[in-house]
């Protein structure tokens, strides 16, 4: 049980979480620094490692049979860490402000229903498994928060980087609705009343 535990891909998912608070710290040292740009830049690299290990950790897990209880279920909650937590200090920054926050709102909202409706139905005995859509709207969310996270640094170097950050996002949101109800949707013929 403990080599399980210990295999490379959930390392990989360990490792994704422990960079939620690495982020963090970039962006508590933004104005510490002389370059607020390198306080960028650093939480970027950080979330580039973490959102790759995304992908490799369900892959070898896989792809050399060492899929876990601990991995299935620690490997959904280190997205939401990620994601809900970066998301959270764009809109404390003012990155993300405006109109913009409800498409973070949005993908935070439908993270909290399916993550309590795996819950629930997982009581049930019931998989929900994950949709190619799905897929694509971590992609793309990844990506955006990507492009939001270079931010004003970003924006030196190709001034519509946060723009096209903000558009992504908002794609996210539209896909991250649909994916969601479409969840909610193969959840309701397994809840009674």
């Amino acid at each position: 049980m403990a080599s399980r535990a210990l295999s490379l891909p959930n390392l990989l998912t360990y490792a994704r979480i422990v960079c939620v608070p690495l982020v963090v710290l970039c962006f508590f040292m933004e104005g510490q620094l002389r370059s607020p740009d390198y306080a960028r830049w650093s939480a970027l690299a950080i979330f580039i490692v973490a959102s790759v290990t995304d992908f490799f950790d369900g892959y070898l897990a896989r792809a050399w049979q060492q899929t876990s209880t601990i991995g299935r279920m620690l490997d959904p909650i280190a997205d939401k860490l990620l994601v809900a937590a970066v998301l959270l200090l764009l809109a404390a920054d003012g990155t993300i402000a405006g109109w913009s926050i409800w498409a973070a709102i949005v993908i935070l909202c439908r993270e909290i229903l399916v993550s309590g409706l795996r819950e629930y139905l997982a009581e049930l005995k019931v998989s929900v498994p994950v949709t190619r859509l799905a897929k694509w709207k971590t992609t793309i969310q990844m990506v955006a928060v990507g492009f939001l996270l270079a931010g004003p640094a970003g924006d030196k170097i190709f001034p519509y980087v946060t723009q096209l950050g903000i558009g992504l996002l908002w794609v996210s949101a539209l896909v991250t609705l649909y994916t969601g109800y479409d969840y909610f949707r193969a959840g309701l013929r397994h809840i009674d009343d």
